[in-house]
C-alpha cells in the first residue's frame, strides 16, 4: 500500500507558529524533505525530531523526484518542508506534488504559516479578493507583466528582496500610478515586524531614507478602488519574540 506525501508549512519567524498537527506529522513520517537541511535542522531540533532529513530543492528536485515517488509507492510516508512558509508558494514543491498526484498518491497539505496572508490582512487594503503574484521576473518579461497588472482590480500581493524594494516600488508608481495605495510588510512574525502604509510614492520615499532589511511582502491596491489607505507609512508594530531565527 502506497504511503502519503504531506506538505507541511513551517514558521516564517517565530518557531511557536508551528501547529500541533505539523509537529505530529514530522515526528511520524519516514522521511522529511527539506529545502535547506541546515535551516530545517534548527526547527526539528527545537521539537526533538532527528534522523529523517534529506535535501530537496530547486537544483536537485528533477533528479530526486522519481526516487521519492518510488519510496512513497513502496509504502513510505514523506513530509516536504521549505525554509519558511508553505512549500510550493514561491518555494520548491510543485514538481513533487504534481508527480505524486499523477501517480494517484495521496497528497495532504496541512494549513499553516505563510507570509502573504498576515501581510495582506494587516495592510488595510481590501482582502476579500486578491491576486498573488509572488516574485516578479527580474529582467525578461518584467515590464510586460507590470503593464498587464496595471488594470488588475483585485489587491495584489508581491514578494521582494530588500535590496530591490525601492526600485520595485518606483516601478510600481510609474506603471500603476503614484497615488495607488500600498503597504510594505517586513519580518512577519519576528521581533522587528513592521508595516509601512501609504501611497506608492510615499512608501518608496520612506524606504529611500530607511534601508529595508529582512523578508518583504508588498501589498498594492487594485485599479479603480475607492480611496487609498490613510497616510500611515511610518506606523510599525513589533511582533512576538523571535525564537531561534
Amino acid at each position: 500500500m502506497a504511503g502519503i506525501l504531506y506538505i507541511v508549512p513551517t514558521p516564517v519567524g517565530n518557531l511557536s507558529d508551528m501547529t500541533y498537527r505539523s509537529v505530529e506529522v514530522l515526528r511520524s513520517v519516514d522521511l522529511i524533505l527539506a529545502e535547506d537541511t541546515r535551516t530545517s535542522s534548527v526547527l526539528l531540533h527545537h521539537y526533538g525530531i532527528s534522523g529523517k532529513l534529506q535535501s530537496h530543492h530547486k537544483f536537485n528536485e528533477h533528479q530526486t523526484v522519481g526516487i521519492i515517488r518510488e519510496r512513497i509507492l513502496a509504502g513510505a510516508s514523506v513530509a516536504l518542508i521549505s525554509d519558511a512558509g508553505t512549500p510550493g508558494i514561491s518555494d520548491p514543491g510543485f514538481l513533487l506534488v504534481r508527480t505524486c498526484a499523477q501517480e494517484g498518491i495521496e497528497v495532504q497539505t496541512l494549513p499553516g504559516a505563510t507570509a502573504c496572508i498576515p501581510a495582506l490582512v494587516s495592510s488595510g487594503l481590501p482582502c476579500d479578493r486578491f491576486a498573488f503574484e509572488g516574485f516578479l521576473p527580474q529582467k525578461k518579461g518584467r515590464q510586460t507583466r507590470l503593464q498587464e497588472l496595471a488594470s488588475e482590480k483585485r489587491t495584489m500581493v508581491f514578494y521582494e528582496s530588500p535590496y530591490r524594494l525601492v526600485k520595485t516600488l518606483e516601478q510600481f508608481a510609474e506603471v500603476f500610478g503614484m497615488d495607488r495605495g500600498c503597504s510594505v510588510a517586513r519580518e512577519i512574525s519576528k521581533i522587528h515586524e513592521q508595516h509601512h502604509r501609504g501611497t506608492l510614492a510615499e512608501v518608496a520615499a520612506w524606504f529611500r531614507e530607511h534601508e529595508p532589511k529582512g523578508e518583504i511582502v508588498i501589498i498594492v491596491e487594485g485599479a479603480e478602488q475607492t480611496k487609498p489607505p490613510k497616510k500611515k507609512y511610518g506606523q510599525s508594530c513589533t511582533g512576538p519574540e523571535e525564537e531561534g531565527r
